[in-house]
C-alpha cells in the first residue's frame, strides 16, 4: 500500500445535488485502479463537516493524509471555484478546473456573457433586477424575449429550480414565488430543437483536446431535460446521436472551443440545441460533468471504448502533474 498513490474521493458537499454527489464519488471509488491508487471515500455532509474514511477530519492535517484530490462534488462549493480555491491554499492537487474558470463556467450570466465574447449562439437572457414589481419585470421580458420562456438559477447544475413558462401571467405568479430570491434568477429564451451534449478530455488519445462523441438527448413531449428525467430514466440518451457528421464536427468543435474559452481544465462537457434550421446554440457548460450510473459522460466513454477506469486514471494523472 506505501506505493500507491492516496487518492482522496470528495463528495457530498451542496445539499441540492448532495445525493448525485455520493453517487458520482461511489462510481469513482469503484473504478480507480487498485494496482496505482488507494482511494480514501472524503465527505462532505450535509452540515459541512469533513470526514475521511468515515472519521471527522482537521482540514490543516488533510495534505498529509492525501496525495491528489477527485473532485466529485456538484453544485456550489464543489463547483463554483470555493474548494478549488480552498485546495490550492493547501497546496494539494485535484482534478478539474481552477477557481476562476469553475466560477466563470458556473454562474449562467456570466458564461453567457462569454459565450457571446466567443461568438457562440446562446438563447438571449434576461437578468432580473432588483426594484421593479412583479408586471414591469413580466412586460420588460416579454418585450425583450417571445415566450415560451425558461427561468432557472444563476448557478446550479442538475437542471434543479428550471421551469419552462409560457404566459405572462405565469410568469407573474413564478416571480412572485421566488420574490425572496429572484435576483439568483435568470429568464432565457425557450429554443426548440434536439437536445445534445458534448465531453472532452484533454491531453487524451495524442490530441491536445479530444472529443468525445456527441449524445442525444430524447425526452417526452413538451418537457425539458429535468432532475428528474435525468435520474429517473425518463429519457433516453443515444450516443454516437442521430447527427449528421456536419452536425457531429460542429458540436465537437464547440465543445473544444468552450472548453478552451473557458479556461476550463482536465475534462467538461457542454449542452447545446440543434433547431430544424440546423443552428446550433450553447446552453451551458459543466466544468465536472456527473459520473454517476445514469450520467451522459460514462456514457460517452462508453461509446469509444474507453474504461472508466482509464478514463480517471488520465484525470488524476493530470492532476498529480499539475496540467
Amino acid at each position: 500500500m506505501s506505493n500507491l498513490i492516496k487518492v482522496g474521493v470528495l463528495r457530498g458537499g451542496a445539499p441540492d445535488e448532495y445525493d448525485v454527489s455520493l453517487k458520482t464519488g461511489s462510481q469513482v471509488l469503484k473504478h480507480l485502479p487498485e494496482n496505482k491508487y488507494h482511494p480514501f471515500d472524503m465527505l462532505i455532509d450535509r452540515e459541512g463537516i469533513w470526514y475521511l474514511s468515515g472519521f471527522p477530519i482537521t482540514l490543516d492535517t488533510l495534505r498529509y493524509k492525501i496525495d491528489v484530490v477527485f473532485n466529485a462534488l456538484h453544485g456550489y462549493y464543489g463547483e463554483d471555484g470555493k474548494v478549488q480555491q480552498f485546495l490550492e491554499n493547501l497546496h494539494i492537487p485535484y482534478t478539474g478546473s481552477g477557481p476562476l474558470a469553475s466560477a466563470l463556467a458556473m454562474n449562467k450570466k456570466l458564461a453567457k456573457n462569454k459565450f457571446n465574447e466567443l461568438g457562440i449562439k446562446t438563447p438571449l437572457v434576461y437578468i432580473i433586477s432588483e426594484g421593479l414589481n412583479y408586471n414591469q419585470i413580466a412586460n420588460d421580458i416579454f418585450n425583450k424575449i417571445s415566450p415560451p420562456w425558461i427561468i432557472k438559477p444563476i448557478s446550479g447544475g442538475s437542471s434543479i429550480g428550471i421551469r419552462i413558462v409560457k404566459t405572462i401571467s405565469d410568469l407573474i405568479l413564478i416571480l412572485k414565488e421566488i420574490d425572496n430570491d429572484k435576483h439568483n434568477f435568470i429568464v432565457e429564451q425557450f429554443i426548440q430543437g434536439r437536445e445534445a451534449t458534448c465531453g472532452v478530455i484533454q491531453d487524451f488519445r495524442g490530441d491536445n483536446l479530444y472529443s468525445l462523441l456527441p449524445v442525444q438527448i430524447l425526452r417526452p413531449k413538451n418537457n425539458f431535460f429535468s432532475t428528474e428525467m435525468k435520474y429517473n430514466k425518463k429519457t433516453k440518451e443515444i450516443c454516437p446521436g442521430n447527427f449528421s457528421r456536419e452536425e457531429n464536427q460542429k458540436l465537437q468543435d464547440l465543445a473544444k472551443k468552450i472548453h478552451n474559452g473557458f479556461n476550463l481544465k482536465h475534462y467538461s462537457r457542454s449542452d447545446f440545441i440543434i433547431t430544424n434550421s440546423g443552428q446550433i446554440y450553447a446552453l451551458e457548460v459543466n466544468s465536472l460533468p456527473g459520473f454517476t450510473e445514469d450520467s451522459l459522460f460514462p456514457l460517452a466513454l462508453d461509446s469509444i471504448g474507453c474504461l472508466k477506469s482509464t478514463f480517471l486514471d488520465h484525470i488524476v494523472t493530470l492532476a498529480l502533474n499539475k496540467k
